[in-house]
C-alpha cells in the first residue's frame, strides 16, 4: 500500500511539473471535458501527446476534432489531429523538455503505444 501511494505521489507530482496545459474536448452528448497535459512546439506547431492509443481526450478528438487549449493564461481553438507516425519524435521532445517528470510517468506508463496529436489553429 504504500509503494502505490508513493508511487501515485511521484506520478502526480511529476506529471504537474513544466509547462502544463488544460486541454477541452466535447463528448458526444456535448459536455465539455478538461484534461490537463504536456505540451510541445515543433516548427511553429503544437504537439500533445497521449500516453497510450485509447485515453478518453484522445478518443474524444476522434469523434470532435474542434479543441480548445489553454496555455500561458490563454485559451486558443484548434484542430487537433492525431499523427502516431510522429510519435516517437514528439516523446523525445518531450523527453528533452520535462526531463525526470517524463522519466518518471514513463516509468509507470510505458510509450510504447503513444500517440502525438498535432494542433491545428482553427477559426
Amino acid at each position: 500500500v504504500l509503494f502505490a501511494i508513493v508511487v501515485i505521489g511521484a506520478m502526480t507530482y511529476a506529471s504537474e511539473s513544466g509547462e502544463v496545459v488544460v486541454l477541452t474536448t466535447t463528448d458526444a452528448a456535448g459536455a465539455k471535458e478538461q484534461t490537463r497535459l504536456w505540451i510541445v512546439d515543433r516548427d511553429g506547431v503544437s504537439w500533445l501527446r497521449a500516453g497510450s492509443g485509447h485515453p478518453a481526450w484522445l478518443t474524444r478528438i476522434r469523434a470532435e476534432p474542434r479543441i480548445e487549449v489553454e496555455r500561458g493564461g490563454k485559451t486558443s481553438v484548434y484542430r487537433g489531429t492525431p499523427v502516431p507516425e510522429m510519435s516517437a519524435e514528439i516523446n523525445q521532445m518531450m523527453a528533452e523538455k520535462y526531463g525526470l517528470a517524463d522519466r518518471v510517468v514513463g516509468a509507470v506508463l510505458p510509450r510504447k503505444n503513444s500517440v502525438a496529436v498535432r494542433l491545428d489553429p482553427s477559426a
